[in-house]
């Protein structure tokens, strides 16, 4: 309240969600320029005549310049903490001055309300085809390609990191996007590179004395990004970002043991089991203290944003799949035998074979411990490493890390084992 008061303020009334009947109508006040623009990129803009009426259901203060000076007696780690009270609907952000704690804040509470009214609320981004028929969801963490795959010049984006799915299909919450741009080129993410524009908003990275922007420089942290409108973006669902229940579900993973097949072909209970598992790792610039990959399971891709059981994420996400007839994949943009990570070039060529359905045609092999569906060939893509056996002088290596692995998860899931849906969801997952 301090920090707050007796001061010029900055205050953005802004809607999270672009389903009329769920949206949360959100206030920002910070003490911040940049932040007031952030969430003005990143949030849905009322119009002139629903700013007049607004009225917020959430209050968002954010004072990036108060500690927690106490912290150590309150059971805290830190001087920086984000606290939330669901009863009188309000966050308070101290001591960062991340842009990203609002945008996931409102994230996490979407998390909490919907699901409670039986719509599924999802960590992903999601785009469509052309004709805004045949909708696709990418669940990921970060820095595992949600935001790079679903911004496809040949779809339509509906958005790059948060959804919700009700019996009307698949809907945005936010009203633009928030890319990673360390190494960022033209060539490899044309979308992302032409939305840098005015007001995009880039975070973390260096500008030479001419104003020349250095993608590759990662001096400050990996984690560089751009915020920007989701109308940057040229091939977008408008004017609102809504779509049809989605047919494709795909689940991001970047696995550091260089395991994984690039793209598997998931059984209904396959799908259940790693959705749950959420396998994947933290990559370097991501979280505080990553500086390689490290590999980590994060519940429904997304544990640190939910605010109910896994279980009631996945119970809603497969409520809606089987209503829609979706199918999903598991898709590795992580790393192989060769010890280098998988192209994007590879990667979106795994993409476009789900999409357009060519992947079903294909033909298909098993791979032993996690007993995957694998397609040994796929048009546009390397066929030498559709088996990641393939990518390895001596395939016995890849046994002893697939079984190291297959161990994690199994060790893993054992705490879904405590009812029966999830013991039986048990033989989904790798067999040992």
């Amino acid at each position: 309240i301090d920090e707050l008061s007796n001061k010029k303020l900055y205050v953005v009334d802004a809607f999270c969600g672009a389903n009329e009947d769920t949206r949360m109508a959100v206030r920002f006040i910070m003490e911040v320029a940049w932040q007031a623009h952030f969430v003005t990129n990143m949030f849905i803009k009322p119009s002139a005549e629903e700013l007049e009426n607004f009225e917020p259901d959430f209050m968002v203060y954010t004072a990036s310049k108060a500690k927690v000076e106490n912290y150590q007696e309150l059971g805290l780690n830190s001087e920086t903490a984000v606290l939330f009270n669901v009863s009188s609907r309000e966050q308070v952000i101290l001591n960062t001055w991340y842009g990203g704690e609002m945008k996931k804040g409102m994230f996490s509470m979407m998390n909490y309300y919907l699901p409670l009214k039986g719509i599924a609320s999802m960590h992903c981004s999601a785009n469509t085809d052309m004709n805004g028929e045949n909708t696709a969801i990418f669940f990921g963490l970060s820095g595992t390609g949600k935001t790079t795959l679903s911004t496809d010049p040949k779809r339509l984006l509906i958005g790059d990191d948060e959804h919700g799915w009700d019996d009307k299909g698949v809907f945005n919450f936010e009203g633009g996007c928030y890319a990673k741009v360390i190494n960022l080129d033209k060539e490899s993410e044309p979308d992302i590179y032409n939305a840098i524009k005015r007001n995009a908003l880039l975070e973390n990275v260096t500008v030479d004395a001419d104003g020349k922007i250095d993608f590759d420089d990662k001096s400050v942290t990996e984690n560089t990004r751009v915020s920007y409108p989701i109308d940057h973006i040229e091939k977008i669902v408008r004017p609102v970002s809504t779509a049809p229940a989605a047919k494709d579900v795909i689940f991001l993973s970047a696995d550091a043991f260089g395991v994984l097949p690039p793209v598997s072909i998931l059984t209904p209970e396959q799908t259940q089991y790693y959705f749950l598992s959420g396998f994947t790792a933290k990559l370097a610039g991501t979280e505080r203290g990553i500086t390689e990959p490290t590999p980590t399971f994060s519940a429904c891709f997304g544990q640190a944003f939910l605010e109910l059981h896994p279980t009631k994420y996945a119970e809603e996400l497969v409520k809606r799949m089987q209503a829609s007839g979706a199918k999903a994949y598991l898709v590795n943009t992580g790393w192989n035998g060769s010890g280098k990570r998988i192209s994007i070039k590879d990667t979106r060529g795994i993409i476009d074979a789900i999409l357009n359905g060519n992947i079903n045609s294909a033909p298909t092999k098993q791979i032993p411990i996690f007993n995957f569906e694998v397609p040994t060939e796929l048009e546009g893509v390397d066929t030498n490493i559709l088996d990641p056996r393939d990518t390895y002088e001596d395939p016995t290596v890849w046994e002893d890390k697939a079984k190291d692995l297959a161990s994690r998860f199994n060790k893993n899931f054992v705490k879904y084992t405590t009812n029966e849906a999830g013991k039986a969801l048990v033989e989904a997952g790798p067999i040992l």
